[in-house]
């Protein structure tokens, strides 16, 4: 079972761009942090830091493009800010929602799969393109404040639900911009 422990903020955009930042503390991997952008055209793009990333995420996740280049990240105790092939982007969140312990992952497939459906349109189990099961352990849950991206200087607008569905996997992130503190374990 391959296990990454981290964050996953995403947010869209009033230009009809989805992003979904993948910051993950501990992982099979090492410590790394990935984007996954949306364009308004349907196309999704993958930021790796490197090729060996690149190519496990990719292996999982649908995208047109994979970018492997130098990512640099800046975290503050509620926010995050990127740069990245011409991509910049700086999220603030609020207070967390916080989950009192981890659950199995019986119960992720389960019940709080329901939740998750219900609540915010996102599943927390399912199947990777390449027939890996997996789940997403979500411990908190922020609503996004302040989102703005930029890319090659031009701006994405101003932050807004996802309207249209990212399709990067089997889940979608929650149509809130939201960050969530999370495991993903991967059969």
């Amino acid at each position: 079972m391959d296990v990454f422990v981290g964050r996953i903020t995403s947010t869209g955009f009033s230009t009809g761009d989805r992003i979904v930042i993948g910051d993950w503390r501990e992982s099979p991997l090492g410590s790394f942090t990935n984007v996954m952008w949306a364009k308004p055209d349907g196309s999704r793009i993958l930021l790796s830091p490197s090729e060996r990333h690149a190519e496990y995420v990719s292996k999982l996740y649908n995208f047109e493009e994979v970018k492997v280049t130098e990512i640099t990240v800046q975290r503050r105790k509620r926010g995050i800010s990127i740069n990245g092939d011409g991509l910049a982007i700086k999220i603030g969140w609020g207070m967390p929602f916080p989950l009192p312990f981890w659950r199995p992952l019986w119960f992720i497939a389960s019940f709080e799969a329901l939740f998750g459906r219900i609540l915010f349109g996102t599943r927390t189990h399912g199947v990777t393109k390449n027939g890996r099961r997996e789940w997403y352990s979500v411990r908190s849950i922020s609503r996004i404040l302040n989102a703005e991206a930029r890319f090659e200087g031009e701006d994405l607008g101003s932050k807004s639900e996802f309207e249209i569905d990212a399709c990067f996997g089997f889940s979608e992130p929650p149509s809130m911009p939201a960050s969530v503190t999370l495991k993903s374990y991967i059969e």
